[in-house]
């Protein structure tokens, strides 16, 4: 297991797609919900136990070799939001873009063959953690620091928010992410024998309602 292959996984530069999103951050922020750091916390932390804790499950699962098109198909029935699903194949399809060039693999390239409009983004993230030698723990926490990596590096775009702060807010959710990946992970091994149902279920009505008002504007800084 290489340690430097996690660190490219999860350095925001690798061209997975995600700078192009806000997770839900830019619809918080125009509904007044995010002003401030302090606002930017409490996003963070709700997101981290449900859609973070979903998507960490879902690449945990697909990381321990669970199979690919059963884990995209429950993802979708996770996800109400058509805009949502949208927003998971298309950063899918450019994770897994960038991951058969960075860890060329035959599971990587059998699922571009079965999904060539892109599968939800945890999945591919779990099985290019295979391919890059890693474990479902390391897949657990790229998926859950990104729930929460992608809204506080957006809202300092948004809010002109200072980066200090954002990245202070980081910090204070860390044990919480730890915990949350425990979680993901010990529900990706029960999974192995009791199907996709142990997986995370979390639901975030808010997100998926701000997701779908998003999606109707005609001018925003970020795809979702």
């Amino acid at each position: 297991m290489s340690r430097a292959a996690l660190l490219v996984l999860a350095d925001g530069r690798f061209p997975a797609g995600g700078h192009a999103h806000s997770g839900g951050a830019e619809e918080a922020v125009r509904a007044g919900r995010i002003a401030g750091a302090a606002d930017l916390e409490r996003f963070c932390r709700g997101r981290l136990h449900t859609a973070g804790l979903v998507a960490a499950g879902f690449a945990a699962a697909s990381a321990l070799g669970m199979d690919p098109a059963e884990l995209h198909a429950a993802a979708e029935a996770r996800t109400p939001s058509p805009a949502l699903r949208t927003a998971a194949r298309k950063l899918g399809r450019q994770l897994l873009r960038a991951a058969r060039s960075t860890w060329p693999s035959g599971e990587l390239d059998a699922l571009a063959r079965e999904f060539p409009k892109g599968a939800h983004q945890p999945v591919v993230l779990g099985l290019t953690a295979r391919a890059a030698g890693l474990g479902p723990e390391d897949a657990a926490h790229c998926a859950a620091y990104e729930s929460v990596g992608g809204p506080a590096t957006a809202t300092v775009r948004l809010l002109s928010l200072d980066p200090f702060e954002a990245t202070r807010v980081l910090a204070r959710l860390a044990p919480e992410l730890d915990r949350v990946v425990d979680l993901a992970v010990d529900a990706a091994r029960r999974a192995l024998d009791e199907g996709v149902d142990a997986l995370p279920a979390a639901s975030a009505p808010l997100l998926e309602i701000g997701a779908e008002l998003h999606a109707g504007w005609s001018v925003r800084l970020f795809a979702s």
